[in-house]
């Protein structure tokens, strides 16, 4: 490709990068994307699809199991083999051919290599070949690199050739064993599925499991993972790591040591955003990229970042929100359109503030939007909490024997409205736009009232939250 210039730049072809580039181009204007590992990105081949393919054999299985008549076809167990094709299938064997065919159809155009910034609206692509071609752009240059798993300042760690969640999830067999250190949603996400898979797994959480979320998550995830043979180790600390002889060993703060074929960590993760020029811009490498709603960083009218890269929500989904919401901003402001950057408008990014929605595919599945009500106190909202269990539904108890879960909302009550609500038990993962809708719209309580849940679903818990809350005009 002989061409060096484009309205748009956009560094990094993840699902965020992808979704830029595509509101840009519909948006009128011309786009290329850089991008030196395979066009799709983490989600696609390390994250969300390969983790999820490697998780639902099991709760399948299980959720057969769980229902009478079903649990007495049920035979065998897992293929594990069988798994793991399944998974190759989702990730098209690590092959992006795919992906770039929709770049194409798209008219987006796709650089192969390493993108830096070199300087307002510049950027240097070097190839693997180690050719270099210097690109600019004539209006903006989306940063969308990512980020890589964060490794902690163990001692031995680095010689204990520890796994990350690529590794965990690229796998190409289920190890003997496996140590984890970290109880958040990685953590807990590829325990479930490892330990579906046979593999004895110890998981190592300072802090308990899923500490960002409400309290009983982690509870009912931690029984969970326990009925699954997971040994769960918390308040303690990694002091060590040392490998030897096929085996990783982890001294631990209060004495003992746990040791397993391989060991995951998953502690965090930190932006990519070391090479990628900022410093020829007057940011700091290796920083995450601070960027308003309208995913501007402050001081530029050019630049822009969508993605976990800038630490607003890492998921996904929020990162195509954030990339819909910039791609058309741009196109915008490049035509002399009207742009619309209030709360809740068209160019902005709102609900990464308050009403970001999250599932943990583990088993039970945590489904939560909003804020916990720790976190509506903090932010000063006179909150009423309201809790009820999921087992006491019709739908729950048709859906599978003996089921159990929670469920709970947390309402504003000087305006009546959700801030934030969280479900946990089997499948719960399909309640959880419904509440995303009532958040994000602001729905009152006593309108809510007339969204009438079929029945038997589980979607009665809305009418049961309702109920332990308080009809209209009552009372309370």
């Amino acid at each position: 490709m002989t061409r060096t210039n484009w309205d748009v730049i956009v560094i990094g072809a993840g699902a965020a990068g992808e979704n830029a580039a595509d509101r840009v181009v519909q948006g009128g204007l011309s786009a290329v994307i850089v991008e030196s590992e395979l066009v799709g990105g983490e989600c696609s081949y390390w994250a969300c699809m390969p983790s999820k393919a490697l998780l639902r054999s099991g709760l399948a299985l299980r959720a057969a199991t769980n229902v009478g008549g079903a649990r007495e076809a049920v035979t065998g167990s897992l293929d594990v083999s069988a798994v793991f094709a399944r998974r190759d299938k989702f990730t098209s064997n690590w092959n992006d051919d795919g992906q770039v065919s929709w770049l194409e159809s798209a008219g987006i155009d796709l650089l192969r290599g390493r993108g830096r910034l070199t300087g307002e609206k510049s950027v240097r692509v070097t190839a693997a070949d180690g050719t270099d071609l210097e690109i600019t752009a004539n209006h903006a240059v989306v940063v969308s690199t990512g980020s890589a798993a964060l490794l902690p300042d163990v001692p031995g760690l680095a010689g204990a050739q520890p796994w990350t969640s690529r590794d965990a999830t690229s796998a190409t067999s289920a190890p003997e064993s496996l140590l984890i250190i970290g109880g958040g949603v990685v953590g807990t996400e590829i325990a479930t599925a490892y330990a579906s898979l046979g593999t004895t797994v110890t998981l190592v959480a300072r802090s308990g499991l899923l500490g960002a979320f409400e309290p009983f998550a982690g509870e009912h995830v931690s029984a969970g993972l326990e009925a699954l043979g997971v040994t769960i180790l918390s308040g303690v600390s990694t002091t060590r790591a040392d490998r030897s002889g096929g085996r990783v060993v982890l001294k631990l703060d209060d004495g003992t040591e746990v040791s397993a074929s391989e060991l995951l960590i998953a502690t965090g993760r930190t932006p990519v955003t070391d090479d990628i020029g900022l410093d020829s811009i007057g940011l700091t490498p290796g920083d995450w990229i601070q960027v308003d709603d309208t995913m501007r960083a402050p001081g530029f009218d050019w630049l822009y970042a969508v993605g976990d890269v800038t630490h607003r929500a890492l998921l996904t989904h929020q990162g195509k929100y954030q990339a819909r919401a910039a791609g058309d901003v741009i196109a915008a402001r490049a035509t002399g359109a009207t742009v619309h950057d209030e709360p809740w408008g068209a160019h902005v990014a709102t609900a990464d503030q308050a009403a970001v929605p999250q599932v943990t595919f583990s088993d039970p599945e945590v489904a939560s939007v909003g804020l916990t009500a720790a976190a509506a106190e903090k932010a000063g909202h006179r909150i009423r909490v309201v809790d009820y269990e999921l087992g006491k539904i019709a739908g729950a108890s048709l859906h599978a024997d003996g089921y159990t879960g929670r469920a709970r909302m947390v309402v504003d009550e000087s305006r009546r409205v959700l801030l934030g609500v969280t479900f946990v038990g089997p499948d719960v993962a399909e309640l959880l736009h419904a509440a995303t809708i009532a958040v994000v719209g602001e729905v009152p309580i006593d309108r809510l009232w007339h969204a009438v849940p079929a029945y038997p679903t589980l979607s009665e818990i809305w009418l049961r939250l309702l109920e332990e809350y308080g009809r209209p005009g009552s009372a309370d």
